[in-house]
């Protein structure tokens, strides 16, 4: 069975869900092109959607795009040297220790946390999104937000 919703509407349904989920997992600069690429690679795969679980299934491609830009980020050059001192420092960004802390779990932990809390999506979701079994899912947001609040109680101090 193929999807019956346009593509123009599972886009506007699903988007803020998928931008949440990337904003946690690659950050706030890339997480516009993960999108981007998120959605082309659904419009591409769109008709041979079962709906199912549209959510889920969205959500695994963005969940494999921030594996890919990982992947890509890793292989990147880096500069030999030092780097000139910036002119002034960058402004703080909000919730700026909350972003590293979730960017610095690991990728398991930081795609579960992402997707049951920026996502809101239910342990059964974050299971089918990520391939695991529900408990594995319970378990890598159980450790990541473990790992959140330790990370977090150091900054406070």
């Amino acid at each position: 069975m193929a999807a019956t919703v346009p593509f123009q509407r599972f886009l506007e349904q699903h988007s803020a869900a998928v931008l949440a989920f990337l904003r946690a997992t690659v950050g706030p600069q890339e997480a516009e092109d993960c999108f981007q690429e998120t959605f082309m690679a659904a419009l591409r795969n769109y008709e041979r959607l079962d709906g199912a679980n549209p959510r889920a299934w969205i959500l695994t491609i963005a969940r494999r795009k921030a594996i890919d830009h990982h992947r890509a980020r890793a292989r990147r050059p880096l500069p030999r040297g030092d780097l000139p001192e910036p002119a002034a420092p960058a402004p703080a960004e909000p919730d700026g220790e909350l972003w590293a802390a979730v960017a610095a779990l690991p990728p398991k932990q930081r795609a579960a946390v992402a997707l049951r809390y920026a996502c809101e999506l239910p342990y059964r979701e974050v299971a089918q999104a990520m391939g695991t079994s529900e408990e594995a899912a319970r378990r890598n947001v159980h450790e990541g937000l473990r790992k959140l609040r330790r990370a977090l109680e150091e900054v406070a101090r």
